[in-house]
Parts: structure tokens; C-alpha cells; sequence
């Protein structure tokens, strides 16, 4: 599925910007409601799920079953369903459901569209800030209350001026935070819990880094399309293929990149 031609791209970024519209819709009545709750999906630890999680992902499966049945599905909450065009959606409906339940604005809607090779489109959406960071396809572009703006990271600087976001000290083996804190302790500035959002301003030009670990496919193809169209890089620790989730490192750029990847190989 390597060649995409402009008329399928099209249709494929309107079914796109399609699915962060009825997700959008499905999770705002929900967000700093009064009386929200959550089931926990983990027997240890916590790992919450609203229904406004799956009120947005059976939207937007919905929608996919309508607009493109033949497309696979990968979904956090409802499973995978099987397609026969080569592409599946990757969906993760509330990236950051305890940002969520604790109502802060750092969650997102996540939406990719992948072949064999990985992600080929991808959004990041927060609905109640209404931005959408979009990348893929030809397409490396954000829109919010401010306007529409042109998708691009930071210009390279060294490790001692960078901006590094993470979900640490809350995921991640005990090795992993070492291998973290070896970053951390050489970069400028670290901020803690963004979850998407994080993702989303390394795209903008904002920041610098995001190092996590523990996460699974819908955690990051989207944020991979996205960063990768606004000219960064996204590996796993080895500088591999992160698609698949585990350990991640986003970067601006390749040189900051190689540096953070030293310190996390150690």
C-alpha cells in the first residue's frame, strides 16, 4: 500500500477530520461533568475508562463502517476488527483519561491511519481547546482559536536548551526512569503529564522531546504522523520503528535526537 494517489489522500484526510468531529461531539458533554466516573481496567494500579472513551470510539466506528468498511480498525477500547484494503484506523479515543477525570486540558483525541510500514496520516485533537494537529499524506498543519498554522519543529539546539516532556515517574520500569533521568538531569527544562498534548506542541515548535515508555500502537502512531510531518523523528530507544509502541523517543530534530538517544542507551 506504498502509493496513495491525491484523490484517495483527500477522501482519506476527510474521513479523518470526520472522526475527530463525531469524537469531539461524543466526549464534550462529558468533560468536567459534575459526577463522572470510571472503571479501572486494571486489576493493579489504575488504568481508567470513561463512557465517554467508548462513546467516542463506537462514534467513530460508526462512522468508519459507513464511510470506509473495508479499512481495519485498532481501537483502545473496543478491539480490532479486521479490513481487506491494506489500511486500518488506529484510534484512541481519550489519550490521557485521568487528565481527563482530573479536567485538565492535556488529553486528546488520537486518530491514525496506517499500512504495513506504519502510520501514513495522523491527528491530535483536543476538543475542548479545539485545536487539531494533523500530519501526513502532504499535510503538516494546526488549527485552534488563534487560526491555521504550517506544522513545524524546532530549530536544532543542544540538549542544555531543550524542553523535554514525559509521563515519568508514573510509567516505565525501574531501568527505564534511570535511562529517563540521564536525560533529564542534562536537559533545560522537564515538565511532567501531558500525555498527547506533549506530542502535539513538539509538532507545533514548542518544545523539544517527549521520552515515554509502556505504551501500545494507539498511544503513538498518531503523534508519529504528525510529529514526523512537521520534520522530527520519532524511534524507539534502540532508533528503531516506534510504531508498535513500548519505549519512545520524540525529537525536533535528528541531532537532538542522536544526543537524547546516547544518554537513554547509556
Amino acid at each position: 500500500m506504498a502509493d496513495i494517489s491525491e484523490n484517495l489522500a483527500n477522501e482519506l484526510w476527510d474521513t479523518a477530520h470526520a472522526l475527530a468531529d463525531a469524537a469531539r461531539a461524543a466526549i464534550l458533554p462529558h468533560f468536567r461533568a459534575h459526577g463522572l466516573d470510571a472503571e479501572n481496567k486494571q486489576a493493579e494500579g489504575f488504568d481508567p475508562v470513561t463512557v465517554a472513551d467508548r462513546a467516542a470510539e463506537e462514534a467513530m466506528r460508526g462512522l468508519l463502517a459507513a464511510r470506509r468498511p473495508e479499512d481495519g480498525i485498532l481501537g483502545e477500547e473496543l478491539g480490532t476488527t479486521s479490513g481487506s484494503s491494506g489500511l486500518t484506523w488506529v484510534l484512541d479515543p481519550i489519550d490521557g483519561t485521568r487528565g481527563f477525570l482530573s479536567g485538565t486540558p492535556t488529553w486528546g483525541v488520537l486518530i491514525a491511519l496506517s499500512d504495513e510500514t506504519g502510520p501514513r496520516l495522523g491527528i491530535i485533537d483536543q476538543p475542548y481547546t479545539g485545536e487539531r494537529f494533523c500530519g501526513g499524506l502532504g499535510r503538516a498543519e494546526w488549527s485552534g482559536p488563534l487560526g491555521d498554522f504550517a506544522l513545524s519543529t524546532r530549530r536544532p539546539r543542544g540538549l542544555d536548551e531543550a524542553i523535554l516532556f514525559t509521563t515519568f515517574p508514573e510509567i516505565g520500569t525501574d531501568a527505564d526512569r534511570t535511562a529517563f533521568t540521564r536525560v533529564k538531569d542534562r536537559a533545560r527544562l522537564t515538565r511532567y503529564g501531558m500525555d498527547c498534548y506533549a506530542y502535539a506542541l513538539l509538532a507545533a515548535g514548542q518544545i523539544d522531546l517527549v521520552v515515554e515508555a509502556g505504551l501500545y500502537p494507539y498511544d503513538v502512531q498518531a503523534p508519529i504522523a504528525v510529529i514526523e510531518a512537521a520534520g522530527g523523528i520519532v524511534t524507539d530507544w534502540e532508533g528503531g520503528p516506534a510504531h508498535e509502541g513500548g519505549r519512545v523517543l520524540a525529537a525536533a530534530n535528528a541531532e537532538l535526537h542522536a544526543e537524547a538517544l546516547a544518554l537513554l542507551q547509556g
